[in-house]
């Protein structure tokens, strides 16, 4: 019982955290947005065309040139392109949230140093403008699959849960990225080739039938899969395709936002001096 209670803690603090400082988190992530693209003639325009051109990269490379053919049938009801987007959108997002996070503490040294500023904000609000990402990305599938369909899947009513349980996967992944990276500052590196390679060990290009089988236990032991998966039942399937992804993926959502945040509050009381 014990047990049980501290783990409700766990899991607790950080959400009081970010609805005690919610304004101050929400003022931070928009200067963020509009601050990266400052002085720029197209400005928060930017913001959009970035994730429509890597969209339409991929689409090109393997609908295009690559001409893969699947879908029309009751297993893979949407075409090639549809389920290619429908992996994407989680992640570009993803991808972008974990090399920013890897900075969101070195790239506030002014702040963190503040003794009254609570820093633990500061993974969140990056995490946040990052939100942008997704839902553009799933602005252009839902434009692609109403003008090639005609109509949405009524799965897409989950979007906003699987958006949020996104949202705790990634905050608590900068959490510890920022930690991290505030001592060892080659993470971002490390990272940016992770999320290079990513996409290739996630079932977004594929369908998991086409992994020979010496690999296939790669892409179970990825936990982006799981995130994946659970978009393409929402977004391309319109059904429960993978109920287990969906098990595993609130697990993965839960216990690496309770972890996170309990690695930076370990590591919060030196960040200053290491900074």
């Amino acid at each position: 019982m014990n047990i049980f209670k501290e783990n409700i803690k766990i899991l607790k603090e950080p959400f009081e955290v970010i609805f005690k400082n919610k304004n101050l988190i929400l003022e931070m992530t928009r200067r963020e947005l509009t601050d990266r693209y400052a002085g720029q003639v197209f400005g928060l325009q930017w913001a959009v065309v970035h994730p429509v051109f890597i969209m339409g990269l991929f689409v090109f490379i393997f609908a295009v040139v690559f001409q893969q053919k699947i879908g029309g049938t009751l297993d893979l009801p949407l075409d090639y392109t549809a389920y290619l987007l429908s992996g994407l959108v989680s992640w570009l997002c993803f991808q972008e949230a974990m090399v920013k996070g890897c900075t969101s503490i070195t790239a506030n040294r002014t702040l963190v140093k503040q003794v009254v500023f609570p820093i633990e904000i500061l993974p969140v609000k990056t995490v946040l403008s990052c939100l942008f990402t997704l839902l553009v990305s799933v602005s252009v599938l839902v434009i692609y699959v109403l003008l090639s369909y005609g109509s949405l899947h009524l799965t897409y009513l989950l979007l906003p849960f699987l958006i949020l349980m996104q949202l705790m996967m990634m905050i608590g992944l900068a959490y510890i990225l920022a930690t991290i990276g505030a001592v060892f500052r080659d993470i971002k590196d490390i990272v940016q080739l992770f999320a290079v390679m990513g996409a290739y060990i996630a079932p977004v290009f594929y369908l998991p039938a086409w992994v020979p089988a010496i690999f296939k236990p790669i892409l179970y032991i990825n936990p982006f899969s799981y995130f994946i998966w659970c978009y393409q039942d929402v977004l391309y399937f319109g059904r429960f395709e993978h109920p287990i992804a969906w098990i595993l993926m609130i697990i993965f959502s839960l216990v690496t936002f309770s972890f996170g945040y309990k690695v930076f509050c370990k590591g919060r009381p030196f960040l200053g001096n290491v900074l």
